[in-house]
């Protein structure tokens, strides 16, 4: 078998996949179970979280894996080297997401502004719920182009892009998207 570093499989978050992730959020994933578990000083997460990387580099046939078959691998392989107690308290938590307005635009279609923020809204939430917390926003005057139906930017394109970013920064108020220690809208590209 011939194996390539950075060769992992597609994490599938809900209906959303992530190709290209490091593995940060596994290791927060275990420390927080461990938190949990009131084990925060186990001395060998780290060496846990390079043995799930090195599975999914080298051993995992699948070109994508669901995030929550993941999980249960991981609480499988820490039962068995006697780690239960880390594993009944790992929660899911995914890797960065990264969502295009563009698309979400595309879907509802141009002139359906409420749709678009009802899809945006129903998006954030089920990632939310399947353990995303750090989501990042492509696409915003793309988005806005589509919704407004326009070509050249007028005011009417200004006003519905200030909504967006207006929408995005209560979301990101009440969800914490993008990583702590960047800037307020590091998570928003345009």
């Amino acid at each position: 078998m011939i194996a390539l570093i950075g060769n992992r499989p597609a994490i599938q978050v809900g209906r959303h996949q992530v190709h290209h992730y490091d593995t940060r959020w596994l290791g927060d994933a275990l420390r927080r179970a461990a938190a949990a578990a009131e084990s925060e000083n186990f001395p060998f997460l780290d060496e846990i979280r390079l043995g799930i990387e090195e599975y999914l580099e080298t051993r995992c046939s699948l070109q994508l894996i669901p995030l929550p078959s993941l999980y249960e691998r991981m609480r499988r392989m820490l039962r068995k080297v006697g780690c239960g107690l880390i594993a009944d308290h790992l929660e899911p938590l995914a890797p960065p997401v990264t969502l295009s307005l563009e698309a979400i635009a595309l879907d509802v279609g141009d002139g359906f502004e409420l749709a678009f923020f009802e899809r945006l809204r129903s998006e954030i939430g089920a990632l939310r719920s399947e353990g995303a917390e750090q989501l990042y926003f492509t696409g915003l005057r793309g988005s806005v182009r589509i919704l407004r139906r326009c070509e050249v930017w007028n005011d009417a394109c200004e006003q519905l892009l200030e909504e967006i970013r207006a929408f995005l920064m209560q979301q990101h108020r009440e969800f914490r998207f993008g990583t702590s220690g960047v800037e307020a809208d590091s998570w928003l590209a345009e």
